[in-house]
């Protein structure tokens, strides 16, 4: 019997990369189109046997195929999207491939949230493998405890990161409502993705389709701590709901016993049940271990179990991922983007380091960010920094009302890597940590400073 033969638009991407590898595990003939073919993706799914062709012109799809899985970065007036909507060949967006292929044969654990998804994700799915569960999952990073992004396996569970973009540029329902998600995690809501939500509201009523979705067997994993999730819930829940928080108002809540939320306390149902002591800090990864550990228990493991496996998580490339250190300068890699998660970051830092230099480099290059959704809160979210830096990208018409205000709180504003780097190697003094914060390449700034120190 001859394979299916899917081809996968925009394959290089962190979800369809990792929808590529899930595919190729089922048995699926793979191949796929994206426009920037480059390392280390091409090379991971080159080593699995799957064609890759640069770019999206229309002789992509010359060749039928049983399916088209069709990525959100691929849009109207593209040749293959325009040479693909006039034949008869068979197309669907990746999350819901991914939902009747996979997903509807698992018991799903689904993170969703503005923030945190990756971590928790990852978070999640190592509880469930170092107690012997062995997840399959999908999560938009690379777990350094599994060193993949993607896996499947014969068990039942399976955790995917819930993300609320859209699924296509046919489907604008965001991706979570097509996982049937047995257990679903929402960790917080606030407005962000300006480029495809209009507003707050429009937001919650995607959480509220996400909830509409969960089976009255299954459980929602909700923050208690956030008012704007609430607010769903009030919208209609026919789900058992368990809260987890920072105060004995949620089910599941925890109390630090050091300020930078390294080490605490976990209760449940006002008794404590474990403490955990680990090399992340920040009162959100605090939130993040609650939430991970009251899911992880619909799937047998105690809070105990759980706790016993965080202090051993490793954490996920680009959260706080730590470049290295170089005459007594700590450089990290951050993923963070959104003024919630910046100051947030900002704060778990502080705690943690004391009176040492605080350095924190942001790169505006979310949608969000260069639509200007974000610019008020920008100024306010890097106060607690002893050095601010934000890149100025002159297409952004936004920011020089907003660089004023920053100006007047000490930020620097800087319009080249380059000019970047010759900064930093001024400010930083000796036991400094810099954290470069962007959700992109940055154009490799954080290991080139660490070769710039290095001379």
């Amino acid at each position: 019997m001859n394979k299916q033969k899917i081809h996968i638009l925009g394959i290089c991407g962190t979800f369809m990369g990792g929808l590529a590898v899930l595919a190729r595990s089922l048995g699926f003939e793979v191949s796929g189109s994206d426009q920037n073919v480059y390392p280390p993706m091409s090379t991971q799914l080159e080593t699995l046997g799957i064609k890759m062709h640069q770019g999206y012109d229309d002789t992509v799809l010359s060749t039928p195929y049983d399916e088209v899985v069709v990525g959100n970065v691929m849009t109207r007036g593209m040749p293959v999207i325009e040479s693909l909507l006039p034949s008869t060949q068979h197309f669907s967006s990746g999350p819901q491939w991914l939902g009747e292929n996979l997903l509807r044969q698992k018991k799903v654990f689904a993170v969703a949230g503005t923030h945190g998804k990756t971590t928790t994700s990852s978070m999640l799915a190592w509880i469930l493998e170092d107690n012997n569960k062995n997840p399959g999952f999908l999560i938009g990073g690379v777990a350094q405890d599994f060193g993949v992004s993607a896996r499947l396996t014969e068990s039942d569970a399976f955790v995917i990161e819930a993300d609320e973009y859209d699924s296509a540029f046919f489907d604008k329902r965001s991706k979570f409502v097509h996982y049937h998600a047995n257990v679903a995690i929402l960790n917080n809501l606030e407005y962000d993705h300006a480029d495809i939500f209009e507003d707050l509201d429009a937001i919650k009523k995607q959480f509220h389709h996400f909830i509409r979705t969960i089976p009255n067997t299954g459980l929602l994993v909700v923050n208690n701590d956030d008012d704007n999730l609430k607010s769903v819930l009030k919208m209609g829940c026919w789900t058992p709901v368990k809260t987890f928080g920072s105060d004995n108002s949620a089910n599941v809540y925890a109390r630090a016993i050091t300020s930078d939320y390294s080490a605490f306390d976990v209760y449940y149902k006002n008794s404590k049940h474990c403490s955990i002591q680990w090399s992340l800090t920040g009162k959100h990864n605090m939130l993040n271990a609650l939430a991970a550990m009251t899911a992880a228990l619909q799937a047998g493991v105690s809070f105990t179990q759980s706790s016993q496996s965080l202090r051993n998580f490793q954490g996920i490339k680009r959260r706080m991922e730590l470049v290295g250190k170089v005459k007594g300068i700590t450089v990290y890699d951050d993923f963070a983007h959104h003024p919630t998660a910046i100051s947030t970051t900002i704060e778990g830092v502080k705690n943690s380091i004391g009176d040492k230099q605080l350095i924190v480099v942001v790169e505006p290059r979310s949608n969000s960010m260069r639509s200007g959704a974000h610019a008020q809160a920008l100024p306010g979210s890097l106060l607690k920094a002893d050095v601010s830096i934000v890149m100025n990208y002159p297409n952004l018409s936004w920011q020089q009302d907003v660089f004023k205000q920053m100006a007047a709180n000490c930020v620097k504003m800087v319009v080249s890597v380059e000019e970047l780097l010759s900064l930093l190697v001024k400010v930083a003094q000796v036991e400094s940590h810099v954290v470069f914060m962007s959700n992109g390449g940055f154009d490799n700034a954080p290991r080139r400073f660490i070769e710039k120190l290095q001379c």
